[in-house]
């Protein structure tokens, strides 16, 4: 069930926000703003970490087909180094919302805290559970960092970027340890950065 209230309801256009890539070693942070049409309900939306490679596909397709707009925000790795993560991701949001044509009138954000923007907005826990449009916002954010990475695979060979996705991962770590870091590995994460300070 929605956890709309009545106020937020007003607007004509309420986007979904969330982002993917938060925690990995390598590789940008994205983030998606969608405003999904009520006139054409997707079904299946759920919270990208729930469904299948294949399903989210299919479903981003449908989310890029029916709604009113969609957007996606990205901040590379030298921002996440310069910032932190926290404050890239806010980066990558802002970003996403700032892109929606028509624009959005208010935001809904997964999570407990809200990025600064340029529009009313509220953080809901769970929300890639709750909200479809954060829940669709999710499934693009999510496909399209993978999309990413497996370019980032292509230039950067050896490390498994379109296995893992650039996160802390056995595998990952270990081909880290062989090959050092490469030019999109986040220099401020820890496992990084004390391999740069041993060498």
């Amino acid at each position: 069930m929605s956890t709309l209230n009545l106020f937020e309801a007003i607007a004509r256009h309420i986007c979904g926000v969330d982002e993917a890539g938060r925690g990995p070693l390598a590789g940008p942070v994205v983030a998606a703003a969608v405003i999904l049409d009520p006139r054409r309900p997707i079904d299946g939306l759920a919270d990208s970490k729930v469904l299948t490679a294949e399903r989210r596909e299919e479903l981003a397709i449908c989310i890029r087909r029916d709604a009113i707009a969609f957007a996606v925000g990205v901040a590379d790795v030298a921002e996440i180094d310069s910032v932190n993560i926290l404050q890239a991701t806010w980066i990558a949001m802002r970003r996403a919302v700032a892109a929606l044509e028509p624009a959005a009138e208010f935001a809904l954000v997964d999570g407990n805290l809200l990025p600064p923007l340029p529009i009313g907005a509220r953080a809901i826990i769970g929300g890639d559970a709750l909200e479809p449009a954060i829940s669709a916002a999710s499934i693009l954010a999510k496909t399209h960092r993978d999309a990413l990475m497996a370019q980032l695979d292509a230039v950067h060979p050896g490390y498994g970027f379109a296995e893992h996705m650039g996160y802390c991962t056995p595998r990952h770590l270990e081909r880290l340890r062989a090959l050092g870091p490469c030019a999109v590995h986040r220099r401020s994460f820890a496992p990084v950065r004390e391999l740069l300070e041993r060498a």
